[in-house]
C-alpha cells in the first residue's frame, strides 16, 4: 500500500482532486464557510503529500523546512506589524491559529511554494542558477496576483486600503528570490513532480476562482 502512495501519479492525482473539491466547496455559497474553516487542514494535507513524496527526507530537509517556515513567519510578521514589507494588511480567520497576529499556518503555505517552485525551476532545464531564482521568484509573484482577490474574499488576510499595493507584488518578488536562494543553497537531488504539480494545480486552481466563481 505505501508503494503505491509513494508513486507521484497517486499523489498528483490526490492533489488534483482535493483541489477540485475545493473549487467546488469555495465557489458555492452553501459550502463556502465550511470550506474556510478546514483550509488549515488542506494546507497540513499538502504538506504531508510533499514530506511523503521527497527523496531522503533527513536532517538537511528538516534544516531546510524550518529555515522557510520561520523565515515565512518573521516576514509576515514584519509585514503586519510594521508595514515595511507588503504594505497595511493584516490576517483573517480563515488559516486557522494566530501567534502574534500570524497564522502558524503561513509559514507551511511559504514552505509549500517555494519547495514547489524550487523543484520546478530544477527540473525545468534551467542550467543558470540565478535564472532559476528569477524565473521561480516571478512564478511567485504571479500565484499572489491570483491569490489576491480570493483570500481577501475569503478572509485569508484583509488590506487596510481599498487596492492592494504595487509594493506587496515587489516585497513577493524579493522575498520568494531570497528563499529560492536558500532551495538552491541546499542542492536537493532532481525530486519528482509532485512539488511542480501541487504549484501548477494552486495556479489553475486560483485563477478559476477569479475568472470562473460558479
Amino acid at each position: 500500500m505505501k508503494a503505491i502512495l509513494k508513486q507521484p501519479e497517486v499523489l498528483i492525482a490526490i492533489i488534483i482532486l482535493f483541489h477540485v473539491v475545493g473549487y467546488v466547496g469555495f465557489a458555492l455559497p452553501a459550502l463556502s464557510d465550511l470550506f474556510e474553516d478546514i483550509v488549515p487542514f488542506h494546507l497540513l494535507l499538502m504538506l504531508g503529500i510533499l514530506i511523503f513524496s521527497h527523496d531522503k527526507v533527513d536532517n538537511r530537509f528538516w534544516s531546510f523546512y524550518l529555515i522557510i517556515y520561520f523565515a515565512g513567519y518573521l516576514v509576515e510578521w514584519v509585514g503586519v506589524h510594521t508595514a515595511s514589507l507588503f504594505g497595511y494588511y493584516a490576517y483573517g480567520s480563515t488559516l486557522g491559529v494566530k501567534v502574534l497576529n500570524i497564522p502558524l499556518m503561513i509559514g507551511v503555505n511559504w514552505f509549500l511554494l517555494v519547495y514547489s517552485t524550487g523543484v520546478l525551476m530544477q527540473r525545468s532545464g534551467l542550467k543558470n542558477r540565478l535564472l532559476r531564482m528569477v524565473y521561480g521568484a516571478l512564478l511567485m509573484m504571479v500565484l499572489d496576483i491570483l491569490i489576491e482577490p480570493v483570500a481577501i474574499k475569503f478572509n485569508y488576510w484583509h488590506w487596510r486600503f481599498e487596492h492592494i499595493p504595487v509594493y506587496n507584488y515587489v516585497c513577493w518578488f524579493f522575498v520568494s528570490l531570497f528563499m529560492l536562494y536558500v532551495f538552491e543553497s541546499f542542492r536537493f537531488k532532481r525530486q519528482s513532480w509532485v512539488g511542480p504539480a501541487l504549484l501548477i494545480t494552486q495556479l489553475i486552481f486560483f485563477a478559476a476562482l477569479n475568472i470562473y466563481p460558479l
